[in-house]
């Protein structure tokens, strides 16, 4: 009968242990098990019939941890572990980087709670001369929940590690995580690993017409973390330029990137030749040889993106067949770094479009203060949030906010468009529901397969405000396509978001088209306008309308006299998701407008007389603001002809509008008409037509724009 217990009695620290007996050679003695006594080598071939590579590269290990994770047993007498202090009662974490500690801590408590095993993690652990071993690491539960867990460990063999490496470094996109992850792959190879990437590559510059006896380095990633001595280049340096000019001469033999050993301390001080040198690059006095290895994008010629270093001590010297695998490594993972650094440019040029937009001062009548925070704190994913506030050639200000759908270079193509769309429309004279008609036309087009933007993109469902401020009136008009409503804070801190009818975005579908409506209010000295995207107010915790009182409260407890820009970061600190999903981003504009007596309106009827009446009652203000003479001549002149051609060619009253605006004055004529003034050529015998010409050759610019009621012509003119 077989007396071997079932597998279900014994530990996976006994079966583990007992299976490293059959492969440790007989003269190594294995680590006691639980019991005490020494790991059966019976069955286990005898030496001699060992192949060498087993006898020299012995890679299975295991620990044994109680619930506190503390060392309980351990089987770590293979060579490959030896430096690990795995002694009996110390914390398992002990043996981690200290990075590693909280991720590593919650995967060994997740498996003593749910008994679920954790296979297969790819982990750094700590010798006591401060180098790294690369392990492959199993948490498995014990037999009872008491007993707690077994960490089986299996030191990464060189192809097994090439291909986990690899592996590992093509998950980002981002240029410094994929340094990082080459910096800790090459570890295995030695005590300290450095990447040393071209300027023109960390920032996403072009590599390829760049002449490479011009390299710049800077250095991207350096492992293990550790105190480093005084002058030494760590993380985010520029190496010295006689450092970057030397490796950039050493690894560029023959006009062909080459990798080079230099295999002592003494070649070393002789190569740098500097002290200055020495202390920059050397990691500690106990490096005495290094290995560099350049990052090479392959081409006619090939292109050299960086340089990978790997130091070690005296007592290891570089082997041959260990600078091909530092060589198979670096090669196969420098494309991952060529295209982190083109997603680096990219990302490079959507954040320079995006802060274009960026409101750059609202005038004298309004204040503006803008905040825009994308997803992750490096921006790498920087999407389609979009700001903006600008004067109008008329005196208003216009205020735009957008959310484009997605991320990318796509998205923001589609930003920059709106946005610039917007301006002009607005510019041109346009009502706000007017744009977003062409807005949503723009959209609806760019989503065409044969005539929008590149496949796998769609803007469809994306959003956008437009407000445009009346310093005069004190009024805004308001048009939202699917937008969140803006927040109104009134003079005496009243505050709350404006009830505005619903719409379903841009680019929607024809049957849910509707016509985009235009929303008036009155917003006096004082008052502050919130716009912002959903970013700032959408949490899954909480619903959406919970989100947006918070964000009107905090709004509200803008002080009149706070600092604008130093207020919308408090807002935004105060209302932002503990969780950030998506960009944030928030405009706040406080109403300031003209003075009383800085402008001045009159209603007249549409009759012959009107252009002799609007002369009379603008002089007399002129001479009020003690205008110029010359000036006033040219504003009589300017309002005479306005008035007359809005007698000829409307009806209705007419409204005539002086403002007074710091070294300009507007001149603003309103009528019923819907006619479009045009400046044309006019012949030496025409009667009509020279209206326009004075004005034009009066003024420092003029254009129209329409209102409900007709249109208003508006003209500049230097004081």
């Amino acid at each position: 009968m077989d007396s071997t217990p079932p597998s279900s009695s014994s530990s996976p620290f006994d079966l583990v242990s007992s299976a490293l007996g059959r492969y440790i050679p007989r003269g190594q003695a294995a680590a006691p098990g639980p019991a005490g006594a020494p790991a059966d080598p019976a069955g286990g071939p005898p030496e001699q019939d060992l192949p060498a590579a087993g006898r020299q590269e012995q890679i299975l290990g295991a620990v044994n941890l109680d619930r506190e994770l503390r060392v309980t047993h351990r089987n770590l007498e293979a060579p490959v572990f030896a430096g690990l202090d795995a002694a009996t009662g110390s914390p398992f974490v002990d043996l981690l980087p200290q990075g590693d500690v909280p991720t590593v801590t919650r995967r060994l408590r997740q498996v003593l709670e749910t008994g679920e095993a954790h296979v297969a993690r790819v982990q750094r652990l700590r010798r006591t001369d401060g180098s790294e071993l690369v392990v492959s690491m199993s948490i498995l539960p014990a037999a009872a929940p008491q007993e707690g867990l077994t960490v089986s460990l299996i030191a990464m063999a060189r192809r097994l590690h090439l291909y986990a490496a690899e592996t590992a470094i093509g998950t980002s996109l981002d240029i410094g995580e994929t340094a990082q992850s080459l910096a800790e792959s090459l570890l295995a190879w030695g005590d300290v690993a450095a990447i040393d990437l071209d300027f023109a590559v960390w920032t996403g510059e072009g590599v390829t017409e760049r002449a490479q006896d011009r390299i710049r380095l800077r250095r991207a990633a350096l492992v293990p973390d550790r105190a480093w001595p005084e002058g030494y280049v760590t993380l985010g340096d520029d190496l010295p330029g006689e450092a970057s000019r030397l490796l950039a001469q050493a690894i560029r033999r023959a006009d062909t990137p080459q990798s080079i050993v230099v295999p002592d301390r003494a070649t070393i001080e002789r190569v740098l030749g500097s002290p200055r040198l020495v202390r920059a690059l050397v990691p500690s006095d106990r490096s005495a040889g290094v290995a560099c290895v350049p990052l090479v994008l392959e081409g006619d010629p090939p292109v050299v993106l960086g340089v990978a270093e790997v130091w070690r001590r005296a007592d290891r010297p570089f082997a041959d067949s260990e600078l091909l695998d530092l060589e198979e490594l670096v090669a196969r993972t420098s494309h991952h770094v060529d295209l982190a650094r083109q997603h680096q440019r990219e990302h490079t040029q959507v954040l320079a479009l995006q802060r274009r937009l960026l409101p750059r001062s609202g005038g004298g009548t309004i204040q503006t203060a803008s905040v825009y925070q994308p997803t992750t704190p490096d921006s790498a994913g920087v999407g389609g949030d979009w700001v903006n506030s600008f004067p109008l050639p008329d005196g208003r200000t216009a205020l735009v906010v957008g959310d484009v759908v997605g991320h990318g270079l796509g998205a923001a193509a589609t930003m920059g468009q709106l946005s610039m769309e917007a301006r002009a429309l607005l510019s041109a004279g346009l009502a706000p529901d007017e744009v977003l008609e062409h807005l949503d036309e723009t959209v609806t087009l760019l989503d065409d397969a044969e005539t929008g933007l590149a496949a796998g993109y769609s803007a469809l469902g994306s959003t956008c405000c437009i407000a445009v401020y009346d310093p005069v009136s004190h009024r805004v008009a308001l048009s939202s396509a699917g937008h969140l409503p803006p927040i109104l804070v009134s003079p005496d801190g009243r505050a709350g978001p404006l009830a505005l009818h619903p719409h379903p975005g841009l680019g929607a579908e024809f049957a849910l088209r509707e016509p985009f409506g235009v929303h008036t209010f009155v917003a006096p000295p004082g008052s502050l306008l919130a716009l912002y995207t959903d970013g700032l107010v959408e949490d899954p915790a909480v619903p959406i309308d919970e989100g947006i009182g918070r964000l009107a409260d905090a709004v509200a407890s803008v002080h009149p006299w706070d600092p604008l820009q130093q207020a919308a970061r408090r807002v935004v600190s105060e209302v932002m998701p503990a969780r950030q999903r998506d960009d944030v981003t928030l405009l706040l504009a406080r109403m300031i407008g003209y003075r009383k007596e800085d402008t001045a309106t009159w209603r007249l009827p549409a009759r012959d007389d009107a252009a002799v009446r609007a002369r009379a009652l603008v002089s007399a203000l002129l001479r009020q603001w003690r205008t110029r003479d010359g000036t006033r001549d040219s504003v009589l002149l300017l309002v005479s002809e306005l008035v007359t051609n809005a007698v000829r060619h409307a009806g209705g009253p007419i409204t005539v509008r002086l403002i007074r605006d710091g070294p300009g004055l507007l001149c603003e004529v309103g009528d019923t008409g819907n006619g479009r003034p045009r400046l044309g050529r006019a012949g030496l015998l025409d009667d009509g037509g020279r209206g326009l010409h004075v004005v034009h050759r009066l003024t420092t610019r003029w254009g129209v724009r329409w209102t409900e009621t007709g249109k208003v012509v508006w003209a500049e003119v230097v004081r």
